[in-house]
């Protein structure tokens, strides 16, 4: 057992691994040519208390902490189960609820999200603003007791099932300070695009959200007007840690997969694994990856003991993106052409990686943030 987990941990991760095995492997490839995962799993998946496990068990959560947080997402990275939109709706959504929302706002919206009966999204990615948060054009202006929303997002993970939409506007054209705004699915004037080609996380629904003149009631806004970027803020370091964590989990179970495969696959009458290059290239993951392992655990540590900062969750996701990129590329190469089969997870996983150096902020704003430190 890793000390950064207790027993309770532990007993959570069973829990997990034996929905992930029976409900979700089996399917993965159907959904991921489908495009996007059935709202029956998110029902099951909250049946049992696998969604938002940190929030309080007054609004339906099972008010565990970020440890079961990581449980989740290690399971799920374990097996490349990147359809499965769990971490945004459980670890991103749902603590904005719990640390911004009013107390009409968790009750009329937590208890739905921790039963998978109502699937939350944020939006906050427009076109062509990149990583420039405050260059967002989606605007909201107040008549009387109602936000009116017009705008466009993209790149909005589960956004095919959303139910919930937290949306980044701003009140100002010409200010750069953000306001969020609950949208619930069935608001006139809400409507969803079509789903997102994408070279990877197949499975994902990713697509764009329109808002034509969206009226939403005030009561609806999260927090106060114009603190929606220092909310975004204080909340990014937490989810740049949770790329962190995939990224050493997805790292942890190739290499095994991987060493297992060049002990069967054999060429030129032995087994891969006894040529010397092959266990030299597997030791160098291997000593990477338990480094990585270890600043990733130290990482989660903090944040369970609430001490994690801005630059520590930039280092993790730095760190932990480029080093899976770099090293799943290393284990694919020891697979042969068998590696670039889709039908080996592999190659799946090395795909699905690549955008992890993207999303949650872009490697280069990582080491922008980090700067700042020294």
């Amino acid at each position: 057992m890793r000390t950064v987990f207790r027993e309770d941990h532990e007993l959570f991760r069973e829990q997990a691994r034996r929905f992930i095995e029976t409900e979700i492997v089996p399917n993965l490839h159907a959904w991921e040519h489908a495009g996007i995962v059935p709202k029956s799993l998110w029902r099951k998946a909250g049946e049992i208390g696998l969604l938002c496990s940190t929030v309080p068990e007054e609004y339906g959560g099972s008010g565990g902490d970020f440890g079961h947080s990581a449980v989740m997402i290690e399971e799920l990275a374990r097996v490349n189960a990147t359809a499965i939109g769990f971490t945004t709706h459980s670890e991103i959504v749902a603590p904005y609820l719990v640390a911004y929302g009013s107390e009409e706002q968790k009750q009329r919206w937590l208890p739905r999200m921790a039963s998978g009966e109502l699937i939350g999204v944020i939006a906050m990615s427009e076109p062509g603003i990149g990583s420039d948060l405050r260059s967002m054009r989606t605007g909201a202006r107040r008549e009387a007791d109602q936000y009116v929303i017009n705008g466009q997002k993209t790149f909005i993970t589960n956004g095919g099932n959303a139910g919930l939409i937290v949306t980044a506007t701003k009140l100002d054209p010409q200010s750069r300070d953000l306001t969020l705004i609950c949208v619930e699915e069935d608001t006139e004037g809400f409507s969803k695009g079509k789903l997102l080609e994408k070279i990877g996380l197949k499975g994902q629904d990713t697509s764009e959200l329109f808002f034509d003149n969206v009226r939403v009631p005030v009561r609806n806004r999260l927090g106060e007007e114009n603190q929606g970027f220092s909310y975004l803020t204080h909340q990014l370091a937490w989810e740049r840690t949770i790329i962190g964590i995939r990224a050493a989990a997805s790292v942890d179970a190739l290499l095994d997969e991987t060493v297992q495969y060049t002990r069967d696959r054999r060429v030129f009458g032995k087994p891969v694994f006894d040529f010397q290059n092959t266990r030299f290239k597997l030791a160098e993951v291997k000593a990477q990856a338990t480094m990585l392992r270890a600043f990733v655990d130290e990482c989660l540590g903090k944040a369970m003991r609430g001490e994690l900062t801005a630059e520590v969750g930039a280092m993790c996701k730095l760190v932990g993106s480029e080093l899976q990129g770099k090293l799943l590329d290393e284990l694919l190469q020891l697979h042969g052409g068998y590696g670039y089969m889709s039908e080996y997870k592999i190659g799946k996983a090395w795909v699905d990686a690549r955008v992890a150096r993207i999303y949650g902020g872009t490697s280069e704003i990582m080491k922008e943030i980090i700067s700042r430190s020294l």
